[in-house]
C-alpha cells in the first residue's frame, strides 16, 4: 500500500484508506474500525505522500521520516506514545530527524507522526523501501 493511498482527514480521527471515487468526492475506509465513509470535495483532506517535514535545509518527505522511524525502531511500533508529554516527544523526534525545524514542527505535528507510523504499523502498510525503490527505478 502506497502513501499515496492513505489520507488523514480534517475533524475525523485516525487515518483513512481510499477506496473509490464517486461523483462528490470518495469513499474512504478507517484504519482505526473498517468502517467505510462518505468523504465530500470540501472536506480538507491531506493525502500523506503530500506530507513533508520541516528540517533547517530542506523539507523531508513523512515517507522517509517514518521510513527513520521503522529503522529505528526494527519494524516495531514506537517506544513512545502519542500521548507522552512535549518534551518526550520532541527528543523521540530528534533521534529521528535530528536537523528537523523546531520553530516549524510543533508537538502536536510530532505526535500525528507518530500515532499515524504507530497506526500503519499495525495494519502493516509499512511498505515504504518497495515505493522508494520503484519511484528510483521511473
Amino acid at each position: 500500500m502506497a502513501l499515496d493511498k492513505i489520507l488523514a482527514i480534517s475533524g475525523k480521527p485516525g487515518l483513512y484508506q481510499l477506496v473509490t471515487q464517486t461523483r462528490g468526492g470518495f469513499i474512504a475506509k478507517s484504519l482505526l474500525d473498517n468502517r467505510k465513509i462518505s468523504v465530500s470535495i470540501q472536506q480538507n483532506v491531506s493525502i500523506l505522500s503530500e506530507i513533508a517535514i520541516y528540517t533547517l535545509t530542506e523539507e523531508v518527505p513523512l515517507r522517509e521520516v517514518l521510513s527513520k522511524i521503522k529503522t529505528k525502531e526494527k519494524g516495531e511500533q514506537t517506544s513512545v506514545s502519542h500521548k507522552d508529554g512535549k518534551d518526550k516527544l520532541e527528543e523521540y523526534f530528534f533521534e529521528v530527524l535530528p536537523d528537523y525545524d523546531e520553530d516549524r514542527v510543533y508537538a502536536s505535528d510530532i505526535k500525528k507522526v507518530v500515532q499515524w507510523y504507530n497506526m500503519l504499523q499495525k495494519h502493516d502498510l509499512l511498505d515504504l523501501e518497495d515505493k522508494r525503490k520503484s519511484d528510483e527505478e521511473e
